[in-house]
């Protein structure tokens, strides 16, 4: 990637520097007295944690929402969850477009990488796509939410509710403002459902939804990306159910007495939030072990490229996965459905799984050290492993870690969602002054390796 003159700096950089500048200025709103109902200032390092999850989209918080911010404090959340989820350069461009402005090629470029496309045109049109199915799909989701929520608070917090959710489901972002997420929505199949809607059309990606419109409209054939990330997220979403049946078959919170509908989504809901929403309808201290592993697994994984979610991504494990059947195949090449996928994506595939393992290793030896795993329920290294991985993934579980993390674990966690959100190479490059090394005109002689 060329290095945009004007600013001296990469795209990388750019793209890192404006999630800063984004968290920090809703830092600053956050900390003002006006943010809190104690009309007193809030903490420097509450309010960083915050305007993270939020910019994010994580989820995590230090403070609840519901009992802490004021109504302004949580509409500066909202905005946070929405400019974040949607990308921050939806904002200029926003502005260009209607400005009737010419948009640059120093943001063409920054926006092809914000929107992880290697098209190397028709970037601000695909924006345009993008916002106007986002803010579709969120517009149902507010009426279907209103539908339930306006008769049980009235109109005015009814709609406030529907709008908050909706844009907080879609965005993958968790957030809440019932202080215990969906736990009072267990037995209401319609509030799960709607909410698992939102989640699921937001980890899908934009441009999934942008090929499934044109294979409705003009009959085309899904592309290669579309196919994979479909492929993945309807397996995990069927294993996930089935896996969660079967861990918490006998866990009580699932209600085993009851109706067995209530239980299906219920269980469905577990499969569909670890990817990457971060709302609950069940105390996550209260599952099997092997519940929390496969719960850790998805979380891990997470939503589609060019989504609103986070984690490795659906398309990076199908990739991984088509490599490794190739193998097995005899073949050199990743071959999929009549197609071959480029050796550098499959080898950026394996440098973001690593890449990912790495952090979750050192952050979980990190806040081993400076955290007390508290002794309840049997809780061992798992506590501070499924917070490392929701906080990279950006999906905003807990199991009762964040209230009561020190210092040096808000920053550690918070340095964690922000590489989750950006992502992990877009932060590593970011941060070397020449990411964008030519690729050398002479090879070395080969040497074989044992391996296995």
């Amino acid at each position: 990637m060329q290095k945009i003159q004007r600013f001296h700096l990469t795209v990388f950089q750019i793209i890192s520097l404006g999630f800063a500048s984004l968290i920090l200025i809703g830092t600053g709103m956050l900390m003002l007295p006006i943010s809190s109902k104690s009309g007193e200032f809030t903490s420097f390092i509450d309010s960083l944690f915050t305007a993270t999850s939020a910019t994010c989209v994580t989820g995590l918080t230090t403070l609840t929402t519901s009992e802490h911010w004021t109504f302004f404090g949580q509409a500066v959340i909202l905005l946070l969850i929405e400019i974040g989820g949607l990308g921050f350069m939806s904002i200029p461009v926003m502005f260009f477009v209607l400005s009737k402005r010419k948009i640059s090629l120093s943001i063409r470029m920054v926006l092809r990488e914000a929107l992880n496309s290697e098209e190397m045109s028709g970037e601000v049109h695909s924006l345009l796509r993008l916002l106007k199915i986002a803010l579709s799909i969120q517009g149902l989701g507010i009426v279907l939410l209103a539908l339930r929520f306006v008769p049980l608070m009235g109109w005015q917090k009814g709609l406030w509710y529907s709008l908050f959710h909706a844009i907080s489901s879609f965005c993958n972002a968790g957030f809440d403002l019932f202080g215990n997420s969906l736990v009072s929505f267990q037995k209401d199949p319609w509030v799960l459902m709607v909410i698992s809607f939102l989640i699921i059309a937001g980890g899908l990606g934009f441009f999934v939804w942008s090929s499934l419109l044109s294979l409705i409209k003009r009959k085309i054939h899904l592309n290669l990306h579309s196919q994979i990330a479909l492929l993945v997220t309807i397996s995990l979403l069927v294993l996930g159910t089935l896996g969660f049946f079967v861990t918490e078959y006998h866990n009580p919170v699932l209600f085993v007495e009851e109706n067995p509908v209530k239980r299906f989504f219920n269980t469905f809901f577990m499969a569909v939030t670890p990817r990457t929403a971060g709302f609950f309808s069940i105390d996550y201290a209260s599952m099997t072990h092997a519940g929390l592993m496969l719960t850790m697994i998805l979380m891990f994984i997470g939503g589609t490229s060019g989504s609103t979610a986070g984690g490795l991504k659906t398309t990076t494990l199908g990739v991984l996965l088509i490599r490794m059947h190739s193998t097995f195949k005899g073949r050199s090449q990743a071959e999929f459905h009549g197609r071959m996928i480029k050796e550098g994506t499959v080898m950026r595939a394996f440098s973001l799984f690593f890449l990912f393992l790495t952090l979750i290793i050192l952050s979980s030896i990190i806040l081993s050290i400076t955290e007390t795993i508290p002794d309840v329920n049997g809780l061992g290294l798992e506590y501070i492993v499924f917070e490392v991985i929701s906080a990279i993934g950006t999906v905003g579980l807990t199991m009762g870690l964040t209230p009561d993390l020190s210092v040096i674990g808000k920053i550690i966690i918070v340095l964690l969602m922000f590489i989750g959100r950006v992502g992990a190479m877009t932060f590593f490059f970011s941060l070397v002054v020449r990411a964008n090394k030519k690729e050398a005109k002479f090879k070395y002689p080969e040497e074989t390796v044992m391996i296995g």
